[in-house]
């Protein structure tokens, strides 16, 4: 890659400088090749395409196995079936819209080791597997209830299987071409939230909370508790791996662009580095289940709490020039951290399960605060995923407008946002998009998207 240091800075906005290239600094990103720019009826299209194909893989599936009349739920059932196939569509499906975004949106995650690729991609395609095979269960499940001794014949659990694969496939693609630190949060809390109420649901000793939350993970409580408990802790560990590095590209993005005002500067590896031990920890913690080494189990369990404690104590000095609101809540949340700890002990209020319960409601409570903030600065400061995307949206459309009627391309700087003053759009606002240039032509910087500067001589970033 060339080194792009000797390009102007633009606006506050849009500014980034060079740096890290290991995917974890600014300047990781930088803009998309002409053929990888986003344009949402391509994405759009794609998905169809791929709940085209995963419904025609459903369909095969019905065909092959379905034999006879089976009941929507239960062993061997229509919704068994039904969720294998549904997962192995959206795990695909996810695996293919990352692919996407790695090349248009989050080029650094390509940059990374590919070790790093290999884990992000690994978690992400169990986490939507996940969510699809409890989503259908928990229908199948639903509509059995509802229609009580309902069977269905070959033909009709294979419709069922077509329907339930094409959708998997449509929102696993959308998921992951879509992905954002926003919308990777969700699907944490999401799969996190099902993985533990479906351990607890699955669980065979019904007073396995008497003793701790952990109970549901050292097989006391059944074999399927067990597993789901212990993965979805592992999972979201590692999940969480990814999401730090989601929020530390946004966090560099916000926080070069402040300091071109004069602002102090932000230390978001401090942020990364906590999230990145919380999650290591949270692995640890799924892998070593507590009845296999207590000590292991329990030291996970204790640095977790701490490094994260210390992250909010002390978050005004590693990130500052955030909105106050945020200080404030991050300080409430370490009172509450300690007011759980002292209800279990030495009050002796609740047992460990109540504690661990609190304690993960904490978390992700922060997790949610932090990040919604987070997104709202960088919208804020037009650098946000909405902005982004319109930008892009509108450079793709542009591109095709100017190569249908063989015109110019016109160069040179683009005002924040990636879009130029000329055109009325609505809101009274300019809509007109800057253009990018045809593969080889020399121009101006292309507008920066999250960050990312374009060396005028390697137009699609390739060298």
């Amino acid at each position: 890659m060339r080194d792009l240091s000797h390009f102007p800075a633009r606006s506050p906005a849009t500014a980034l400088s060079g740096g890290p290239r290991d995917g974890h600094g600014p300047g990781a990103e930088r803009a998309p090749s002409r053929r990888a720019v986003i344009n949402p009826v391509v994405r759009e299209s794609r998905a169809i395409w791929t709940a085209i194909a995963s419904g025609a893989a459903g369909a095969a599936v019905g065909l092959v196995v379905f034999q006879g009349r089976r009941a929507l739920s239960g062993d061997e059932s229509v919704g068994t079936i039904a969720a294998i196939t549904a997962a192995s569509c959206a795990g695909i499906a996810c695996l293919v819209g990352l692919a996407r975004s790695t090349r248009t949106t989050h080029r650094w995650m390509a940059r990374r080791p590919w070790g790093w690729v290999v884990a992000d991609a690994f978690g992400l395609l169990v986490v939507h597997a996940a969510i699809a095979v409890m989503a259908c269960l928990a229908l199948f499940r639903l509509f059995q209830e509802a229609f009580t001794g309902l069977t269905v014949d070959r033909v009709a659990a294979t419709v069922m299987l077509t329907i339930i694969s094409s959708v998997a496939g449509y929102l696993g693609f959308n998921s992951a071409a879509r992905i954002s630190t926003r919308s990777l949060s969700s699907l944490l809390a999401v799969f996190m939230a099902s993985g533990m109420i479906v351990s607890m649901l699955l669980a065979e000793n019904p007073f396995w909370w008497h003793a701790f939350f952990s109970e549901l993970g050292t097989g006391q409580a059944g074999v399927l508790s067990f597993w789901t408990f212990n993965t979805t802790l592992a999972v979201s560990g590692l999940v969480l791996t990814t999401l730090a590095s989601f929020i530390t590209q946004d966090l560099y993005t916000w926080a070069r662009a402040r300091e071109s005002t004069g602002g102090r500067r932000a230390r978001v590896a401090v942020l990364r580095s906590g999230l990145f031990v919380v999650g290591l920890c949270m692995m640890g913690a799924g892998v070593v289940p507590i009845n296999l080494s207590d000590p292991v189990h329990s030291t996970f369990i204790r640095i977790l709490g701490v490094v994260f404690i210390a992250l909010l104590a002390t978050i005004q000095l590693w990130l500052p020039g955030f909105p106050a609101a945020v200080y404030v809540a991050s300080y409430l949340m370490v009172a509450l951290a300690l007011v759980a700890t002292a209800l279990w002990f030495p009050l002796r209020y609740y047992n460990l399960t109540g504690f661990e319960l609190a304690m993960g409601g904490i978390v992700y409570g922060w997790l949610v605060v932090f990040i919604r903030t987070l997104d709202a600065v960088l919208t804020v400061a037009g650098i946000g995923d909405t902005e982004r995307e319109e930008a892009a949206g509108a450079e793709a459309r542009a591109l095709a407008a100017r190569e249908g009627a063989g015109g110019p391309t016109p160069a040179g700087p683009v005002p924040p946002g990636g879009r130029r003053g000329t055109g009325r759009g609505r809101g009274g606002r300019g809509e007109t998009a800057s253009a990018v240039p045809p593969t080889g032509a020399p121009a101006g910087p292309r507008p920066a998207y999250r960050g990312w500067r374009v060396d005028p001589r390697d137009p699609g970033g390739r060298g």
